[in-house]
């Protein structure tokens, strides 16, 4: 009885938070399929449901293409941000060598650093290697800005492994690139899962560096490219919705996809041996 009466309260009391958290992607996908004139002066519930603004989303903006574009960039820095962490995250956490704690004191202290003071400095760092306007200078930034604070993560969750696991395999003759391919890597998929939902959420939604670093409005990856759709004087908010509630699918995608190994790694380090 004492059960479902805390289940029940804990029900009552978290639905208005789920509701509220709801509620902007509910207007937002209501407003994609509303006619332009009822926005603001109709009925939360469009009256007529059009799907006019998703043809005119994929066409005005070339959407497609910039759909592809974030897919690509993102894909690569997601893959970039997990080679790097893991490695350098399993040596922080399993290896010693010299200067192990300074050398990781240094690199979280790039994470003081807020990207907005970094711009200037790396973007006419990029001009001078040539990597201006190109995707891949993006790429070395995502890549390089993210690694610090995945790598962060990822040696927590190394940390959480015993360390006899890794005594035994070298005593079975394993190297330590087996070691961590066959042995480590797969009691981490909680962390890797963490990492990758982070990393996607970060580089999917990223537009200020993106808008800095690329003039060439074909290489722009999607969001950059929806700002556009705000006029100074007047905003196709059917269109603008239109493409945002487009460009939240992969992001759904991906937490769905990995929602069970999200949540383990974050319960992770709740319980105790």
């Amino acid at each position: 009885m004492n059960r479902w009466l805390g289940k029940s309260f804990a029900t009552f009391v978290l639905l208005p938070f789920c509701l509220l958290m709801a509620f902007p992607f509910v207007w937002m996908l209501l407003t994609s399929l509303r006619e332009q004139n009822t926005i603001f002066n109709g009925p939360i519930i469009p009256r007529k449901i059009t799907g006019t603004a998703y043809k005119e989303a994929w066409t005005s903006i070339q959407f497609p293409l910039h759909f592809w574009n974030s897919v690509w960039i993102t894909s690569v820095t997601v893959i970039g941000v997990l080679v790097f962490a893991t490695l350098s995250g399993y040596a922080f956490a399993k290896l010693d060598f010299p200067f192990r704690n300074t050398l990781f004191v240094l690199l979280l202290t790039t994470l003081m650093m807020p990207s907005t003071a970094l711009i200037i400095p790396l973007y006419l760092e990029l001009k001078s290697l040539g990597l201006l306007d190109s995707q891949g200078g993006l790429l070395v930034l995502y890549i390089s800005g993210s690694a610090p604070f995945a790598m962060f993560l990822m040696r927590a969750f190394f940390q959480t492994l015993p360390d006899e696991l890794i005594e035994a395999a070298r005593v079975d003759g394993g190297s330590e690139l087996t070691i961590f391919r066959r042995v480590i890597l797969p009691l981490t998929r909680p962390g890797i899962a963490t990492v990758v939902i982070f990393q996607f959420l970060s580089t999917w939604n990223e537009f200020l560096i993106a808008n800095t670093v690329l003039r060439n409005t074909d290489e722009l990856p999607l969001q950059p490219v929806l700002f556009t759709l705000m006029g100074q004087y007047s905003t196709n908010w059917p269109a603008l919705t239109a493409g945002l509630t487009l460009s939240v699918v992969p992001v759904v995608i991906v937490y769905v996809r990995m929602q069970r190994q999200f949540v383990a790694g974050m319960m992770l380090g709740a319980v105790k041996n």
